[in-house]
């Protein structure tokens, strides 16, 4: 029956689903339009809301090149990542795992537990992972003439950035934990807490409940999604997926080539890189090249990008080689490149015109201490739609959350749990973060998004139920 409703919903998006770059046109057109039906509202501190239409267009150049640093982030971990899966050591590895499954549901169980564990312990890695192992299983099991499903395998290579936010790498908990940070979102917010330690939100009893049964039901869905009818498969086969590839070896004339062709500049770039993360992780304080050591929790998209870019040097070998790989792997960011900075307009819209609080501050006015997680996650939800950054929307949408916790009388973790769960669950609706695995996979966005929006309903049940629980 599951698998039926996935199929029905998955046709309805497929036909009416626009591309990515025209929702985001459209959420643009949206934002503005509601900044000036909401202007000359006020927030309860005195905070003029919204604006005219010369405001909102200051608004949105505002906020147009804020991602210019995150979007380059993207790029590389999309690039680097893809590298390094078409090294040679890597790319038998991927092909073996890629190789065990028997079956549609088998192969999508295991794609879902990849990008989902994974995610859990850093949402790039998730990712990038959950796309390159959906991509790969999809051609072995095209290969082994096994029949599937390749969008449903794209679908679940995206799970990762379900279960993100409660995981490892969680923005807003990992915010919280450094005083400065704290002191610098909730200036002019009535709190009586510095800190929120790590194990009161990511490794409490209520997030490790709520995100392991998400990973659960999250899993049993997207397994249940496989249509048990051959004719409704749409095989690997059949989309346009540009091949990993080793670059062939050049013959060596010149002095360049030799150059090129050695692995020695690639170790004496490679090495150095991996001495600096070993030190920022592991050893720290017996070996200070760099002034303070970090927990492997709070990895960056940077950390990511420079292990996957060192790893990838030594993996291909030589300069040549590596840069080839790279090559390949650029075609994939056209997306990223051209639709992160209308969604950091969106963003500054959102956020230089109050939207965000006033949202907030409606939500938080028609809820008790019951129902005010529950209705925090849902709004958290809405809004991530418009400000699809866990950072950005914990900016903007924290400080309400958490004075309206003050006055209610909720835990403060609980209310940064519930805005983290609703950042999270709409990822699986909005196509921002979906782009660095549309270019990996080859698939678009109306493909998978009928698939990942039954799982989020599911999801959205579950976490639901968790809030009321604790």
């Amino acid at each position: 029956m599951i698998s039926t409703l996935g199929l029905v919903i998955s046709r309805v998006f497929r036909r009416t689903c626009p591309d990515p770059f025209i929702l985001a046109i459209a959420l643009t057109l949206l934002t503005g339009v509601l900044v000036m039906a909401f202007g000359g509202s006020t927030l309860s501190d005195g905070t003029v809301v919204g604006g005219t239409l010369i405001d909102a267009i200051r608004f949105w150049q505002d906020g147009f090149w804020e991602l210019l640093t995150f979007s380059m982030q993207m790029c590389l971990i999309l690039i680097t990542g893809h590298a390094l899966a078409s090294s040679p050591p890597l790319a038998w590895a991927i092909r073996k795992l890629a190789g065990l499954p028997r079956s549609a549901l088998g192969a999508t169980a295991l794609v879902a537990s990849v990008a989902m564990v994974l995610g859990v312990i850093n949402w790039g890695l998730g990712l990038i992972a959950g796309a390159l192992i959906a991509r790969q299983v999809g051609k072995s099991l095209n290969d082994r003439n096994i029949p599937h499903h390749y969008p449903l395998l794209a679908a679940a290579g995206y799970l990762g950035l379900l279960v993100w936010h409660g995981g490892f790498s969680g923005s807003a908990p990992l915010k919280v934990t450094n005083a400065g940070e704290v002191q610098e979102i909730f200036k002019g917010i009535k709190i009586d807490f510095e800190t929120i330690p790590f194990d009161h939100t990511i490794l409490s009893p209520m997030n490790l409940l709520i995100t392991g049964g998400l990973i659960l039901v999250a899993l049993v869905t997207i397994v249940m999604l496989v249509p048990r009818d051959e004719q409704s498969m749409q095989g690997y086969g059949e989309f346009e997926v540009e091949e990993l590839h080793t670059p062939p070896r050049q013959p060596l004339r010149t002095l360049p080539d030799w150059l090129e062709a050695t692995p020695i500049f690639s170790v004496l770039l490679a090495v150095p890189m991996l001495i600096w993360l070993a030190d920022l992780f592991v050893i720290g304080d017996d070996w200070p090249i760099i002034a303070e050591t970090r927990s492997w929790k709070q990895l960056t998209p940077n950390d990511v990008n420079l292990l996957f870019l060192a790893l990838g040097l030594l993996m291909h070998g030589t300069p040549r080689r590596y840069v080839g790989a790279v090559n390949d792997a650029v075609r994939g960011c056209s997306g990223i490149i051209l639709q992160f900075p209308l969604y950091a307009g969106i963003m500054g819209m959102m956020k230089y015109s109050h939207l965000t609080e006033l949202f907030a501050q409606n939500i938080a006015a028609v809820s008790n201490e019951t129902t005010l997680p529950v209705t925090t996650f849902l709004s958290a939800g809405v809004v991530n739609l418009f400000v699809p950054s866990g950072g950005g929307q914990w900016a903007v949408q924290g400080p309400i959350a958490m004075q309206a916790a003050s006055e209610i009388g909720v835990s403060y973790p609980k209310m940064l749990m519930a805005v983290a769960y609703g950042d999270q669950l709409t990822n699986m609706l909005q196509p921002f973060w979906a782009l660095p695995l549309l270019g990996i996979t080859g698939v678009k966005a109306r493909d998978i998004v009928g698939y990942t929006t039954v799982v989020m309903i599911f999801a959205a049940i579950w976490i639901t139920l968790g809030l009321l629980l604790f």
